[in-house]
């Protein structure tokens, strides 16, 4: 590629990089305040704003003060429509969350940049939400079932990065204080066709997670089902166990092409 390709695509991936800035910490930017993140000038930084402006990504809420725009709601609505595995998943989900009788949510969640991100959200409780994870939520990779059962399937190149890169975390979640520590709990993980865990992301929720394979048998995402109550008893526990992991089966079964991606 020559030297004004070299430029034309690094300026494409720091307009991109400037969306990614924005994070439910941080929902508003400057171009000042950009530009020194980006490495980029203030004029540099300004027209990336303007061209985002432009499409609609981003809205100007007052002098540099920018959010993010109302194309990004637009093209949410389009993935909910067009989305194969949405369409697949949410029956079962559905069928799934009838079995509860205490205020419960069912999600579908996939791996997003060393994140966890859930995709979908069911829930038989208004009000007081039952979980955390709502659309385009990212959690922790580290705790909860919805996040271990997507951990435990990554691919060894994902899995050392994540160690290097997050060791106090990793210890902390009680996942191993060394690599093979490390390794040795995610070998645990894979073990089981589900995983429980009791307040580990939101306080007196129990959740039941297993993942979701695509046709080659790599981590897609995982199924969880998130009580309210933790006052659930084993044997009625060890019965939503099953259900979960029939329902992970089920949306297998009926993904067919529209198989959800891992992202590296």
């Amino acid at each position: 590629m020559n030297e004004r390709g070299d430029k034309r695509r690094t300026s494409a991936e720091k307009v991109l990089g400037l969306l990614a800035l924005y994070t439910a910490e941080r929902t508003v930017w400057s171009p000042e305040r950009a530009a020194k993140r980006l490495n980029v000038s203030l004029a540099t930084s300004y027209r990336y704003f303007n061209t985002l402006v432009a499409a609609g990504l981003l809205e100007k809420l007052q002098r540099n003060r920018y959010v993010l725009g109302p194309a990004i709601v637009e093209l949410d609505r389009q993935i909910r429509e067009a989305d194969p595995v949405l369409r697949q998943a949410r029956p079962v989900m559905e069928r799934l969350l009838k079995r509860v009788r205490e205020p419960a949510a069912v999600l579908l969640c996939r791996y997003y940049r060393g994140m966890v991100m859930c995709i979908h959200q069911e829930t038989n409780k208004s009000g007081e939400p039952v979980s955390s994870y709502e659309r385009g939520a990212r959690r922790p990779m580290f705790r909860g079932s919805t996040s271990k059962v997507i951990l435990a399937y990554l691919p060894p190149r994902i899995i050392s990065n994540l160690w290097q890169e997050h060791k106090r975390e990793i210890g902390a979640a009680g996942l191993g204080d060394s690599f093979e520590e490390f390794k040795a709990s995610l070998r645990a993980l894979r073990r089981e066709p589900t995983y429980v865990a009791m307040g580990e992301v939101d306080p007196g929720r129990l959740g039941i997670a297993a993942p979701i394979f695509d046709a080659s048998r790599r981590i897609a995402g995982s199924l969880s089902l998130v009580l309210l109550s933790p006052r659930v008893g084993e044997r009625a526990v060890a019965r939503l166990r099953t259900n979960v992991s029939a329902a992970a089966r089920e949306i297998e079964r009926l993904r067919g092409r529209g198989a959800l991606g891992t992202e590296a």
